[in-house]
């Protein structure tokens, strides 16, 4: 199980959407795929289409037990293989500015319980369903966990930061893209030196780009100066298929424009991206993740 964490700190700049496109990537590739939305704004389960549950990542905060981690699942809207732990404004509660390592590692206990077996809890009676996106005769239910972080760098986000083991560092080409990519990454190193060292970045994104646009230009040359290498090669284009598609609760992937085919090919090469930085990361003696065509 490979889990990824997407972050900016600076509001704005589409990081919901790069989790979404991602999780629909995947889900179009046949990966299964959980997506973890923390952000107390809910704006992922929202346009993923889930049902009503009966807990939802509050709660997990709150007691992060199988039983409650079970119940705070869903299936998306978007087809079998992609599911949900439930966002919610109650979620805010938890975005303490100085949490203790008890805190911080909630999320990362919460997430340990998707592969352990057997398939109930001792406190729990109930089996956990396919339904739910849980398999009995595989050890690792999710072949990637996406988490959507909210854009500030409280309990939630050094919560997934501590969970993961890649972050992707959203921004747009705009003035303030360098100070808010710069905080984004001294967050991952510094909560990598505190006791994840799995986490590194896995790159920065650039979203909402419009070509021919100088001030764009400007801003993406800057940012590929100052982080090299770390800035993705591939931009994610202003297209208004990604509102459309979200606003249909429909991932960017069945959504059939011009527009869509080409963001859509964005996030097929960001997913390989992210399963090649998973191999070897997970169950010893696991199979490497099939290439992404």
């Amino acid at each position: 199980m490979h889990v990824v964490a997407t972050l900016s700190l600076k509001g704005g700049v589409g990081k919901t959407t790069v989790a979404l496109g991602l999780a629909g990537a995947a889900l179009h590739h046949g990966i299964r795929t959980l997506l973890v939305d923390l952000d107390p704004q809910a704006n992922a389960t929202i346009a993923l289409d889930v049902e009503p549950t009966t807990a939802t990542i509050a709660d997990v905060l709150d007691d992060p037990r199988r039983s409650v981690l079970r119940r705070a699942i869903a299936p998306s809207g978007w087809g079998e293989g992609l599911d949900v732990v439930v966002g919610a404004e109650q979620t805010e509660r938890h975005n303490h500015p100085d949490p203790g390592p008890k805190q911080l590692n909630r999320l990362a206990r919460a997430l340990s319980r998707l592969h352990e077996l057997p398939d109930t809890d001792p406190d729990d009676d109930d089996p956990i369903g396919h339904a739910a996106g849980y398999d009995a005769d595989e050890p690792d239910a999710y072949r990637l966990v996406v988490i959507d972080c909210p854009p500030s760098l409280g309990q939630l986000t050094r919560s997934a930061l501590t969970a993961a083991q890649r972050a992707i560092l959203v921004t747009d080409p705009t003035m303030f893209a360098v100070a808010g990519v710069q905080r984004a990454f001294d967050a991952v190193h510094t909560e990598r030196h505190r006791g994840n060292p799995e986490l590194q970045p896995l790159g920065v994104l650039i979203n909402r780009v419009r070509p021919r646009n100088a001030e764009h230009d400007y801003r993406i040359s800057e940012l590929r100066e100052i982080f090299g290498p770390l800035v993705f090669s591939g931009v994610l284009p202003d297209r208004s298929a990604v509102q459309q598609a979200q606003g249909a609760c429909l991932p960017i992937q069945a959504w059939d424009t011009p527009g869509a085919r080409e963001v859509s090919a964005v996030f097929t090469s960001l997913l390989g991206r992210v399963l090649r930085s998973g191999r070897g990361i997970g169950r010893p003696g696991a199979s490497p993740p099939p290439p992404i065509s």
